[in-house]
């Protein structure tokens, strides 16, 4: 600590950590219930105070692999919460961070150990502070990116139908796609890449399965599907 500011009051600052996960079928949220105070036992997300020596992004990716156990993931910063009672123990500003994966990847033996649920997005309970404008503002900005950005891919496993695709934008979206009309800008897309194996889960024919191809989308970055 230096000299500097002593006249100013000091404020504390935190991350909260949004986690997105995709079951099949719905946008899923990781949530769980406060072991402190205030606010002890109401819904919340998971965060945690900005150590001295850490940087915003470094505090939030300690958060997010002490929840999640993986490393490398997604994130991306949502924004700052910081209206002056949003916190009653202390003045807080939060900076909200999310991340996305897809649940089958997740340990639960993690989620049992925190105390968390994973709890669909259309069925969010009342949570602490200001966490549900956090999960709203986070999913408005993904809603405006998966279309022009590879989103989609980190919530599907690594080899995906072209059905679990589409079920992860209607999922996000919150809208029925059009099959026919979405199958034909799929196959406009480089990096969507068709691999020689089925997968039979859903039917005795099967179908095909796909993957991202990374190196592909490096070197032509570009994804529209409007």
């Amino acid at each position: 600590m230096t000299q500097f500011y002593k006249e100013y009051t000091k404020i504390f600052v935190a991350v909260d950590c949004i986690i997105f996960g995709f079951d099949g079928k719905n946008i899923q949220v990781l949530i769980g219930k406060r072991k402190m105070d205030p606010g002890r036992d109401e819904w919340s997300l998971y965060g945690g105070f900005v150590g001295q020596h850490e940087s915003l992004e470094e505090a939030a990716n300690r958060v997010i692999l002490d929840l999640t156990g993986m490393k490398n993931l997604y994130i991306r910063q949502v924004g700052a919460f910081g209206n002056i009672d949003r916190d009653p123990g202390e003045r807080v500003i939060s900076v909200a961070y999310c991340t996305l994966i897809n649940v089958v990847d997740y340990d639960d033996k993690l989620r049992e150990q925190h105390g968390l649920e994973w709890v669909s997005l259309k069925d969010l309970p009342q949570l602490y502070s200001d966490h549900n404008q956090m999960i709203q503002d986070a999913i408005s900005q993904i809603r405006r990116r998966i279309n022009t950005e590879p989103l989609s891919f980190k919530l599907l496993p690594n080899l995906f139908t072209l059905t679990q695709l589409q079920h992860v934008f209607e999922a996000v979206m919150d809208e029925e796609i059009d099959k026919r009309n979405f199958r034909k800008r799929i196959k406009d897309i480089d990096f969507i890449e068709k691999t020689e194996l089925i997968d039979k889960a859903g039917s005795r024919r099967g179908a095909a399965l796909y993957r991202f191809n990374k190196k592909a989308y490096a070197q032509n970055p570009s994804f529209k599907l409007k």
